[in-house]
């Protein structure tokens, strides 16, 4: 197996947060070509090219900026859960805290949440940011209760992607850092 190196690892008090690598590219696959990832650019009607192109984006991104998303698993298991931390390509107004749930084992038992933070944690007292914003569609109902639990405000005032569709904006505090 192939690995971002040197990347950290980070760990909660039940899960490990890595760099993505080759392996996971089955695991994402998968999500991005399921109603999962309607709100990230994926779905069902995806060509296959378009999933790779997003993954090896996620991968440049670390060799790139120097850090990036996380894939999530539960210590002692290596399947990746989903995605989250960091984030901020060219052209993006602010850096950003993202995340992705890629298996259904993720939901409603605070998985996503705790990796949030610990990623959050990471870019505000490592990566030494002093903000981060979620961009997150309007319709994606778990993904606006999630930053509100992780204490995300929205911020309408803030500047958004240019993407074709807006989106809501929401700012991560700090004091956790």
């Amino acid at each position: 197996m192939i690995a971002l190196s040197p990347t950290p690892v980070l760990s909660t008090d039940r899960l490990t947060l890595r760099a993505p690598q080759g392996s996971d590219w089955p695991h994402w696959r998968s999500f991005h070509h399921s109603d999962r990832a309607r709100f990230i650019g994926g779905g069902p009607d995806r060509q296959p090219g378009d999933s790779w192109r997003a993954f090896g984006h996620i991968i440049g991104h670390w060799a790139m900026r120097g850090f990036g998303m996380f894939v999530f698993t539960f210590k002692g298991d290596d399947t990746p859960l989903g995605l989250t931390g960091p984030w901020f390509p060219d052209g993006w107004p602010e850096r950003e805290l993202g995340w992705t749930v890629w298996s259904e084992a993720a939901e409603g038992r605070g998985l996503v949440s705790e990796a949030a933070r610990a990623a959050r944690r990471h870019a505000f007292g490592t990566l030494g940011w002093d903000t981060a914003v979620s961009y997150i569609d309007p319709d994606n109902a778990r993904s606006i209760t999630l930053a509100e639990r992780l204490g995300a405000t929205l911020d309408r005032s803030a500047r958004q992607p240019a993407w074709d569709k807006p989106c809501l904006v929401y700012r991560h505090p700090s004091e956790d850092a």
